[in-house]
């Protein structure tokens, strides 16, 4: 049974009536990945946002730092799991799924990434995404020592946390505007190379 076939709950703008700028980033998402992620279309809606947005992802996915680029994308997929967001469990465990090359480990990461075999430092690393996105009220100073007892760097906690927070953030986005994956994502890395 297909899921629902629509972007979001409401109507986006036609790519081609959008500001030239964001022409390009949409031809860049069809050359590298076949298709434009619906969060995109969805925030094109408002496009200077659109443009934060993209900044901000940039900047917390891309951007130097002590976690790897897999590191974030299973924090994604641990925060959206505790969030229950569908829209980022299918997009961030397909992309757990091919930075890893593992098939089942985005599935493990979406249903319970305790039951992954991590090493130590990613499980902190989630337990801390899990923990500041459920009880953030929670965390305190032995969960910043747990990070640092693993060889996180003041500046990988602040990483991690911004990470966390991110996600968080586009969530709720997600299930408040009714985003639906693309349906590309589910069947994209399935099979162990």
């Amino acid at each position: 049974m297909p899921q629902p076939d629509h972007i979001c709950a409401y109507p986006v703008p036609d790519p081609a009536t959008l500001d030239d700028d964001l022409q390009v980033v949409f031809q860049k998402c069809i050359d590298k990945l076949g298709l434009v992620p619906n969060v995109l279309s969805t925030y094109s809606m408002r496009p200077q946002r659109l443009r934060n947005f993209l900044t901000l992802y940039n900047e917390i996915m891309f951007s130097e730092s002590g976690l790897s680029k897999l590191e974030r994308e299973m924090v994604a997929v641990v925060v959206s799991s505790a969030n229950r967001c569908y829209y980022c469990l299918v997009a961030h465990g397909q992309a757990v799924r091919a930075l890893s090359g593992d098939p089942q480990l985005g599935e493990m990461m979406a249903m319970n990434y305790r039951v992954a075999p991590l090493d130590a430092r990613q499980r902190a690393m989630l337990d801390f995404a899990w923990k500041l996105t459920t009880t953030p009220f929670d965390v305190g100073e032995a969960d910043r020592q747990a990070l640092h007892d693993v060889g996180l760097s003041a500046e990988d906690v602040f990483d991690l946390s911004e990470t966390v927070a991110f996600y968080n953030f586009s969530n709720r986005m997600a299930t408040a505007l009714d985003m639906m994956p693309n349906p590309e994502y589910h069947a994209m890395d399935r099979a162990p190379e």
